[in-house]
């Protein structure tokens, strides 16, 4: 029997073969007598077939291995960015600053007196505000060398600069120098311990697009942590009237507080110092990730210089507490304003001549603010002692130290015996 093909070219080439029912392999469903075109697989090719299928499921397995793995969660704690965190944290610090500013007002008992004695003339009241400050900073030598931005502990003759370390450890710190231009300060804190450090030695490249971590005391909150980008380099600005020169440019968040802190790399290399963040243009039009920072170069060039003041400077010695180097006593350690009581304004408010000294003005929040002293009472009495000039009261002041208790008399005494309130107040200087 000849089976003849639809297709011209098989028809020929199957010419004259017999057809035989298929009586073996054969799956199930499957009609006998369906008609194999395929010739019998050779003994060869039949060996053959166990090596293939093994490495074709070696192949399946590394694929189905490697999908796996992308999709595993990669612990965290080896994330470079987490390596270099942990590596540098230590040596930031968190900067508060305290200092006082004077102001001098006109007493307001002048208009008072002036309606009785025209030309009447006391000495100017001043007044004491305390301005605090918040930053950040950067171990650069195991000594308690510290670099910030010097508009964060802007020098004043009675600065107070606190460091809180990461770990909680709280020091105050001394100013040795800085550089107002590069916005740049050096300040140092003193233990029998080496301090953590951020090495300048060996500081970061400052590729265009390289990732950049911002460490500092963002807002208050300390060890926080901000990432970016390294946008761009060499950048001129002008921010509230102050110029700033050939600044790097990122888009990693630098809130208030973090000032002079440090801007690294994912290795925990130095990539700059965090400086200013440019809330709007000049044209007045907001902006969103544009934070600027001092390059490590030209960090490292100061450090240099500032560590040749250090050693030509010597080490100030660490006040008390709230204490001030000049000014009286009665305001360093009590916060009493005082004016001395002359006959003619004795007589205009109408209280007992020759006696007490007034007090003019009381600093807020101060032990004499605290204790109820106000403004328009009269001091009489300092431990045993009568007091009726400012020059005297200073006088028993003289010996008086931080946490010293002094009885003060204070009160009102009315003239020609028409009255007096008088009580004695126990003030601690502060």
């Amino acid at each position: 029997m000849t089976v003849v093909s639809t297709t011209p070219g098989s028809a020929r080439a199957l010419a004259g073969s017999t057809w035989r029912p298929r009586q073996a392999h054969l799956g199930r469903g499957t009609p006998r007598g369906v008609f194999s075109a395929r010739a019998p697989k050779t003994a060869r090719e039949a060996r053959a077939l166990p090596g293939n299928a093994s490495r074709a499921l070696v192949v399946f397995l590394l694929i189905f291995a490697t999908s796996a793995s992308s999709f595993a969660q990669t612990d965290p704690a080896s994330e470079p960015a987490v390596l270099a965190v942990a590596k540098v944290l230590p040596a930031v610090v968190n900067i508060n600053t305290e200092r006082i500013v004077r102001r001098r007002v006109r007493d307001p008992f002048e208009d008072f007196a002036a309606q009785y004695f025209g030309n009447y003339r006391s000495r100017p009241r001043e007044i004491r505000q305390t301005l605090q400050s918040l930053g950040s900073g950067f171990i650069v030598d195991p000594a308690g060398y510290i670099v910030t931005n010097d508009h964060v502990v802007q020098r004043a003759a009675d600065l107070k600069i606190e460091v809180t370390m990461n770990d909680g450890k709280t020091y105050n710190a001394h100013y040795i120098t800085g550089d107002k231009k590069k916005d740049l300060a050096f300040i140092k804190i003193d233990a029998k311990a080496d301090f953590p450090f951020i090495n300048l030695d060996n500081i970061s490249p400052n590729l265009l697009g390289q990732t950049v971590l911002v460490v500092g005391n963002a807002a208050g909150y300390g060890s926080s942590i901000s990432r970016g980008i390294l946008s761009g380099t060499k950048r001129d600005i002008t921010i509230d009237e102050t110029e700033y020169k050939d600044l790097l440019q990122t888009d990693a968040a630098i809130n208030p507080g973090n000032s002079g802190g440090p801007l690294v790399d994912l290795s925990g290399r130095l990539v700059g110092v965090s400086s200013a963040k440019m809330a709007f243009t000049p044209q007045g039009v907001p902006t969103q990730g544009l934070g600027f920072a001092i390059p490590a170069e030209t960090v490292r060039a100061s450090v240099a210089e500032f560590k040749v003041v250090a050693q030509n400077k010597p080490t100030p010695k660490e006040k008390p507490a709230g204490s001030e180097t000049t000014g009286p006593q009665a305001l360093r350690f009590f916060g009493l304003q005082l004016q001395n009581l002359t006959p003619d304004l004795t007589s205009a408010l109408g209280y007992m001549q020759g006696r007490g000294v007034l007090v003019s003005a009381v600093e807020p929040e101060s032990p004499a603010d605290r204790a109820g002293i106000r403004r328009g009472l009269v001091i009489y009495r300092v431990g045993r002692y009568n007091v009726s000039s400012i020059k005297q009261l200073e006088s028993l002041l003289a010996r008086v130290e931080s946490g010293s208790s002094v009885d003060f008399t204070v009160g009102i005494v009315r003239a020609n015996g028409q009255g007096q309130q008088v009580e004695t107040v126990p003030l601690t200087a502060r």
